[in-house]
């Protein structure tokens, strides 16, 4: 049986086959859901045998299914990470206050958690959603993820970061310009963070995707740390970034407070 020092053991004790099955896992993502043995093996750096032996252990466990050329993830894999957002708890303490914030507001709601490290980038992790029947073109459902510097509910996150990760994160990254409005140095990033920093929320206009509008702000735990940013989404069309600031955001950090007040109830 492992101890409470086991967790903080030298690498040279970490098990390393688990490593290399979780990079198996990883390699596979939006652009490749579909891969041969030899794509995992060069995306992973295993030889072709190691990559066989990981891939087919996955299959008997139920995480992977081949046609006998390519390998595919199962909506197994899902159980990964739905593990740690029930231990989290935030997905359910969420959902009735995103609820009653799209009843009220006519537009869709998330909470997010940020995911990486400054040196490979961050994503937001979509973690809780309520959804309007309005269709937009990006599809987003839990566990679905964005850059978080292209995003409301990212730079909400990232401008939380101690500064010195901060600095190392924008130092690696180069953004690219998914819109014409999109934020395209990490000079101009850091000028945003800086901003959203002083006042408390974020408006991203246009900047993931032509037409799309969202207002984010933080969730705090009971320590007073960002574990979380809430925000609603909107089309350019509805809604203009002062409307956002004037209607929305106001309801918003309602709901952000109340998603706060309930963690630390269930802390």
């Amino acid at each position: 049986m492992s101890t409470p020092e086991d967790v903080g053991a030298p690498r040279t004790e970490q098990v390393r086959s688990l490593a290399r099955g979780l990079a198996v896992i990883r390699s596979f993502d939006a652009q490749r859901p579909k891969q041969t043995l030899a794509d995992v093996a060069r995306a992973t750096g295993l030889t072709r045998a190691a990559a066989r032996r990981f891939l087919l252990t996955l299959a008997d466990e139920g995480y992977v299914r081949t046609d006998g050329r390519l390998f595919t993830l199962t909506p197994r894999v899902l159980e990964l990470g739905w593990s740690y957002l029930s231990a989290m708890g935030l997905p359910e303490i969420a959902a009735p206050h995103l609820e009653r914030l799209v009843a009220t507001v006519r537009e869709s709601a998330s909470v997010s958690v940020l995911d990486g490290d400054p040196h490979t980038g961050y994503d937001v992790v979509y973690v809780a959603r309520v959804p309007t029947s309005r269709i937009m073109t990006v599809t987003i459902t839990i566990g679905t993820r964005f850059p978080a510097w292209a995003t409301s509910m990212g730079r909400v996150l990232l401008a939380a970061l101690p500064p010195a990760t901060l600095d190392s994160y924008l130092g690696a990254l180069e953004p690219a310009a998914l819109t014409a409005h999109t934020v395209s140095t990490p000079e101009q990033l850091r000028t945003e963070l800086d901003r959203v920093r002083t006042d408390g929320h974020c408006v991203v206009d246009q900047e993931l995707e032509a037409g799309l509008r969202s207002v984010a702000v933080p969730v705090h735990d009971r320590a007073g740390r960002v574990v979380a940013a809430a925000n609603v989404s909107t089309h350019a069309s509805r809604n203009d970034a002062d409307g956002l600031r004037a209607d929305i955001l106001p309801e918003l950090r309602s709901c952000a407070a109340a998603i706060e007040a309930d963690l630390r109830a269930a802390g």
